[in-house]
Protein backbone atom coordinates (compact mmCIF):
# COMPACT_ATOMS: atom_id res chain seq x y z
CA UNK A 1 0.00 0.00 0.00
CA UNK A 2 1.16 3.60 -0.87
CA UNK A 3 2.63 5.21 2.24
CA UNK A 4 2.92 2.07 4.21
CA UNK A 5 7.07 0.46 4.35
CA UNK A 6 8.20 -2.65 5.50
CA UNK A 7 8.28 -1.82 9.08
CA UNK A 8 4.31 -0.94 9.29
CA UNK A 9 3.32 -3.42 6.75
CA UNK A 10 4.64 -5.94 9.65
CA UNK A 11 3.16 -4.12 12.55
CA UNK A 12 -0.50 -4.18 10.23
CA UNK A 13 -0.07 -7.62 9.22
CA UNK A 14 0.77 -8.81 13.02
CA UNK A 15 -2.54 -6.67 14.35
CA UNK A 16 -4.81 -8.17 11.94
CA UNK A 17 -3.36 -12.03 12.75
CA UNK A 18 -3.05 -11.01 16.59
CA UNK A 19 -6.41 -9.36 17.26
CA UNK A 20 -9.56 -11.01 18.96
CA UNK A 21 -11.65 -8.12 18.04
CA UNK A 22 -13.96 -7.61 15.03
CA UNK A 23 -12.42 -4.74 14.05
CA UNK A 24 -10.27 -6.23 11.26
CA UNK A 25 -13.33 -7.73 9.87
CA UNK A 26 -14.91 -4.36 10.07
CA UNK A 27 -12.07 -1.90 8.44
CA UNK A 28 -12.25 -5.36 5.52
CA UNK A 29 -15.86 -4.79 5.17
CA UNK A 30 -15.49 -0.76 4.86
CA UNK A 31 -12.82 -1.19 2.47
CA UNK A 32 -15.03 -3.44 0.39
CA UNK A 33 -18.20 -1.18 0.65
CA UNK A 34 -15.82 2.27 -0.24
CA UNK A 35 -14.69 0.16 -3.37
CA UNK A 36 -18.24 -0.77 -4.36
CA UNK A 37 -19.56 3.00 -4.05
CA UNK A 38 -17.15 5.00 -4.86
CA UNK A 39 -16.40 5.90 -8.86
CA UNK A 40 -15.06 8.63 -11.14
CA UNK A 41 -17.42 11.23 -11.51
CA UNK A 42 -18.31 10.67 -15.65
CA UNK A 43 -18.08 14.47 -16.09
CA UNK A 44 -14.76 15.62 -14.51
CA UNK A 45 -13.28 12.18 -12.88
CA UNK A 46 -13.26 13.47 -9.64
CA UNK A 47 -14.80 10.57 -6.87
CA UNK A 48 -18.14 10.24 -6.41
CA UNK A 49 -21.14 8.02 -5.08
CA UNK A 50 -23.13 9.67 -7.16
CA UNK A 51 -24.31 10.35 -10.51
CA UNK A 52 -22.48 13.54 -10.46
CA UNK A 53 -19.32 14.47 -7.83
CA UNK A 54 -20.67 17.40 -5.44
CA UNK A 55 -18.52 19.77 -8.17
CA UNK A 56 -20.00 19.18 -10.90
CA UNK A 57 -23.26 19.34 -9.11
CA UNK A 58 -22.18 22.58 -7.26
CA UNK A 59 -24.13 25.37 -8.92
CA UNK A 60 -22.40 27.74 -7.45
CA UNK A 61 -19.45 27.36 -9.00
CA UNK A 62 -18.32 29.46 -11.83
CA UNK A 63 -19.30 27.61 -14.99
CA UNK A 64 -17.08 28.86 -17.43
CA UNK A 65 -13.66 28.61 -15.69
CA UNK A 66 -12.31 24.92 -16.43
CA UNK A 67 -9.26 23.09 -14.48
CA UNK A 68 -7.17 20.18 -15.51
CA UNK A 69 -5.12 18.31 -13.87
CA UNK A 70 -3.44 15.13 -14.12
CA UNK A 71 -5.09 13.24 -11.22
CA UNK A 72 -8.69 13.28 -9.41
CA UNK A 73 -6.21 13.56 -5.99
CA UNK A 74 -4.68 16.64 -8.01
CA UNK A 75 -7.93 18.15 -7.09
CA UNK A 76 -8.20 17.62 -2.97
CA UNK A 77 -5.46 20.40 -2.46
CA UNK A 78 -6.36 23.07 -5.12
CA UNK A 79 -9.75 22.60 -3.00
CA UNK A 80 -8.36 23.36 0.44
CA UNK A 81 -6.95 26.97 -0.61
CA UNK A 82 -10.39 27.96 -1.90
CA UNK A 83 -8.85 30.12 -3.86
CA UNK A 84 -10.95 28.25 -7.67
CA UNK A 85 -14.51 27.89 -7.84
CA UNK A 86 -14.55 27.04 -11.24
CA UNK A 87 -15.08 23.11 -12.69
CA UNK A 88 -12.30 20.95 -12.71
CA UNK A 89 -11.31 18.07 -15.44
CA UNK A 90 -8.76 14.94 -14.49
CA UNK A 91 -6.95 13.62 -17.30
CA UNK A 92 -6.12 10.06 -15.10
CA UNK A 93 -2.47 10.43 -15.83
CA UNK A 94 0.03 12.03 -18.14
CA UNK A 95 2.03 11.80 -21.20
CA UNK A 96 4.88 9.24 -20.57
CA UNK A 97 6.08 7.68 -23.42
CA UNK A 98 8.47 5.05 -21.10
CA UNK A 99 5.71 4.03 -19.35
CA UNK A 100 3.68 3.52 -22.17
CA UNK A 101 0.92 6.37 -21.58
CA UNK A 102 0.04 8.14 -24.41
CA UNK A 103 -3.25 10.54 -25.25
CA UNK A 104 -5.44 7.68 -26.13
CA UNK A 105 -4.79 6.38 -22.62
CA UNK A 106 -6.09 9.34 -20.86
CA UNK A 107 -9.39 11.95 -21.15
CA UNK A 108 -8.27 13.84 -23.71
CA UNK A 109 -11.24 13.35 -25.73
CA UNK A 110 -13.77 13.81 -22.86
CA UNK A 111 -11.38 17.40 -22.41
CA UNK A 112 -12.25 18.10 -25.76
CA UNK A 113 -15.81 17.29 -25.64
CA UNK A 114 -16.49 19.32 -22.49
CA UNK A 115 -14.46 22.31 -23.94
CA UNK A 116 -16.95 22.12 -27.39
CA UNK A 117 -20.28 21.70 -25.30
CA UNK A 118 -20.08 23.45 -21.79
CA UNK A 119 -18.37 26.63 -23.57
CA UNK A 120 -15.55 27.66 -21.09
CA UNK A 121 -13.97 31.09 -21.24
CA UNK A 122 -10.81 29.94 -19.58
CA UNK A 123 -9.05 26.68 -19.38
CA UNK A 124 -6.09 26.30 -16.69
CA UNK A 125 -3.85 23.31 -17.16
CA UNK A 126 -2.72 22.62 -13.77
CA UNK A 127 -0.10 20.17 -14.64
CA UNK A 128 3.37 19.09 -12.96
CA UNK A 129 6.40 20.91 -14.32
CA UNK A 130 8.23 17.73 -14.91
CA UNK A 131 9.29 16.40 -18.64
CA UNK A 132 6.19 14.50 -18.93
CA UNK A 133 3.63 16.97 -17.52
CA UNK A 134 5.40 19.68 -20.15
CA UNK A 135 4.76 17.28 -22.55
CA UNK A 136 1.21 17.01 -21.69
CA UNK A 137 1.00 20.37 -21.26
CA UNK A 138 2.50 20.88 -24.64
CA UNK A 139 0.07 18.18 -26.13
CA UNK A 140 -2.95 20.02 -24.64
CA UNK A 141 -2.27 23.69 -25.75
CA UNK A 142 -2.21 22.32 -29.49
CA UNK A 143 -5.53 20.66 -29.17
CA UNK A 144 -7.29 23.37 -27.80
CA UNK A 145 -5.80 26.28 -29.46
CA UNK A 146 -8.36 26.33 -32.47
CA UNK A 147 -11.36 27.23 -30.03
CA UNK A 148 -12.36 30.01 -28.79
CA UNK A 149 -10.78 29.65 -24.89
CA UNK A 150 -7.84 31.24 -22.70
CA UNK A 151 -5.04 28.63 -22.38
CA UNK A 152 -3.51 29.70 -19.32
CA UNK A 153 -1.54 27.08 -16.48
CA UNK A 154 -1.01 27.42 -12.93
CA UNK A 155 2.42 29.42 -12.28
CA UNK A 156 5.51 27.68 -11.12
CA UNK A 157 8.76 28.91 -8.88
CA UNK A 158 10.21 28.61 -5.31
CA UNK A 159 7.77 26.85 -2.56
CA UNK A 160 7.18 28.37 0.68
CA UNK A 161 9.89 28.05 3.23
CA UNK A 162 12.27 26.96 -0.28
CA UNK A 163 15.66 28.05 -0.59
CA UNK A 164 17.27 29.10 -3.79
CA UNK A 165 20.32 26.06 -2.87
CA UNK A 166 17.47 23.47 -3.23
CA UNK A 167 15.57 24.75 -6.57
CA UNK A 168 16.84 23.13 -9.68
CA UNK A 169 17.29 25.38 -12.91
CA UNK A 170 13.91 24.87 -14.64
CA UNK A 171 12.02 26.42 -11.24
CA UNK A 172 14.71 29.45 -10.68
CA UNK A 173 14.20 30.05 -14.64
CA UNK A 174 10.51 29.94 -14.12
CA UNK A 175 10.87 31.72 -11.06
CA UNK A 176 13.04 34.71 -12.31
CA UNK A 177 10.92 35.22 -15.94
CA UNK A 178 7.30 35.37 -13.71
CA UNK A 179 8.59 37.57 -11.29
CA UNK A 180 5.84 40.55 -11.06
CA UNK A 181 5.83 43.80 -9.78
CA UNK A 182 6.07 44.91 -5.75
Amino acid sequence: MPGIGPRSAERIALWIVQSRGEQPDQIARAITATRQSVRPCPRCGFFTMEEVCGICSDTSRVPDLLCVVEQPTDILPLEKTSAFRGRYHSLGGRISPLDHVGPDDLRIKELIARVEQEKFSEVILALAADVEGEATTNYLVELLKPYPVSLTRIAHGLPAGGGLESADELTLYRALSGRTKL
